[in-house]
């Protein structure tokens, strides 16, 4: 298990410094210069000159990356460009609302989700079956800046019933934005379970427990549900870093003080310290919690073993 572990830790650094370079080179190579974000145009050509110098960007690309790198092993991803602000404390000031948001919404795509694809596996070719399916069809085309605001229309504007904006208003502010998240991973969850519990219900063994007079019932949650757990586990961890960048279109919407806006604000105003180091932040979170769902594998199905 500790060689599997640092195996999958040493691919997962590997993919983090990919992501890391690609983001690199395609900031520096969008035109404009960040410089004339902080200045003004009163201000000389020698002071921005000086300035450049200051931030690094007269240096070479590859240096600046590997002084931008080394400065992240140390903690520190510099310091944002339009705000002054150190970016380690601009991220941790907006990820627990991130968070918050993500996880309410992957508990409501994991409830509902598993429990509607059962069901459709269950009464298969029936009314409940086909309405799981053109449902799931229809979350999944649906798209998020779509579905936000006609709920945002709906019941925030003309019924009144919820908070459009922010996180004033406690939980009832996670509402509409959790729904809206938590559409497409729902629908894909839903349709991953329904088709999962039916290969399963085919199998042999399954047979044998309702020749045996075992209740149908038990027979799909016991043995259906619980032997489709692989897929399913798999596909809720593929669909957090769909929540992550969801939440960028989510969280403009209804405009929400996530890591998600401030990303778009940051892109906008060409903050590429902020831009970065936000992105390198989503991609080890979304890094490691494949390595865990890798490692519930194990605990999910006593046959998996690690060599």
């Amino acid at each position: 298990m500790l060689a599997y572990i640092s195996r999958r830790l040493g691919l997962s650094a590997l993919v983090v410094v990919g992501v890391s370079v690609l983001v690199f080179m395609m900031l520096h190579l969008v035109p404009g210069n960040p410089v004339l974000v902080m200045l003004s145009e009163s201000q000389s050509v020698t002071s921005a000159k000086s300035l450049e110098h200051e931030l690094g960007l007269d240096q070479p690309l590859y240096k600046q990356y590997f002084d931008y790198i080394d400065r992240a092993v140390h903690g520190d991803l510099g310091r944002s460009i339009r705000l002054r602000l150190p970016v380690a404390a601009l991220i941790w000031g907006r990820v627990g609302n991130t968070l918050q948001l993500a996880v309410v919404s992957l508990a409501l795509a994991i409830v509902l989700g598993t429990m509607l694809g059962t069901l459709a596996a269950a009464y298969r070719g029936r009314l409940i079956d086909y309405g799981v399916t053109v449902g799931a069809l229809v979350g999944v085309s649906l798209p998020s800046f779509f579905l936000g605001i006609l709920l945002l229309l709906l019941f925030g504007l003309r019924l009144g019933w919820l908070p459009i904006a922010g996180n004033q208003d406690g939980l009832l502010s996670l509402v509409l934005p959790s729904i809206t998240l938590a559409t497409i991973p729902l629908a894909t969850i839903a349709r991953l379970t329904r088709s999962s519990v039916l290969n399963v219900l085919g199998e042999d063994h399954v047979r044998v427990a309702r020749a045996k007079g075992l209740c149908y019932r038990t027979v799909v949650v016991k043995h259906g549900l619980r032997n489709s757990l692989i897929p399913i586990t798999t596909i809720i961890g593929v669909q957090f870093g769909s929540l992550l960048g969801g939440a960028v279109i989510v969280e403009t919407v209804f405009a929400w003080p996530g890591i998600g806006r401030l990303l778009v604000d940051a892109v906008n105003d060409r903050d590429f310290p902020l831009v970065q180091g936000i992105v390198l932040f989503v991609s080890i979170a979304f890094v490691l919690v494949n390595l865990l769902v890798d490692l519930l594998y194990a605990v999910l199905d006593p046959r998996v073993r690690y060599g």
